[in-house]
């Protein structure tokens, strides 16, 4: 007796999962996947970014010398003008220089990783992400500092040898390190099954 077997679907599933890995719309899936990454990972590190006070400036009189409180809980103190918010920092993780952070001009996080180049190098996709402010190294790091020095941009005088770091950016790959695998597995099976469905 004679078995015949339909195996027509199993070689349709076949080409459905040979084209899902096909070069061009897995390098695309490939670029989705990263950008994705690279949206979370901005989103954790500015909300943990500092924000500062602004930046000041010391008012001065006719013949140049500092302007100080008379009186009042400030009085003997340096007065100062507030130039620019704070923010600026924060601002600029999604800022192409360090201009336009300290203008505000930026886009938020999504929109900004839309933009940005992917990079395939090997077989690894990359997309740079940096911080154009000269100071972003520093409050990520920590600095020295001389104590008793004035920082107009502050306003006051500096108290410790040493500023603590941050972290935004270390803790925030850290925490996505430990987060990507559910990331891209649920990416991979949205992926898989939109092929199935759709029959590409």
């Amino acid at each position: 007796m004679a078995v015949k077997k339909d195996f027509s679907q199993l070689e349709g599933l076949k080409k459905q999962f040979e084209q899902a890995v096909a070069l061009k719309e897995s390098r695309f899936f490939y670029e989705e996947c990263i950008r994705e990454l690279a949206a979370r990972f901005l989103a954790k590190v500015i909300r943990r970014t500092p924000v500062g006070p602004g930046v000041f400036e010391v008012i001065r009189d006719k013949e140049n010398n500092p302007v100080k409180y008379k009186r009042g809980k400030n009085k003997g103190k340096i007065r100062l003008r507030q130039l620019t918010n704070g923010g600026v920092l924060r601002r600029a993780w999604t800022a192409q220089t360090q201009s336009q952070a300290e203008s505000g001009n930026t886009p938020d996080a999504l929109s900004y990783v839309k933009m940005v180049n992917v990079r395939k190098v090997g077989s690894n996709y990359q997309i740079i992400i940096t911080n154009p402010m000269q100071y972003a190294s520093y409050v990520e790091y920590g600095h020295r500092q001389t104590p008793g020095k004035f920082v107009p941009a502050l306003g006051k005088r500096l108290k410790k040898n040493w500023v603590n770091g941050k972290f935004m950016m270390t803790i925030s790959q850290k925490e996505l390190q430990i987060e990507a695998p559910n990331i891209l597995k649920k990416k991979i099976n949205q992926y898989l099954r939109e092929v199935l469905k759709n029959g590409k």
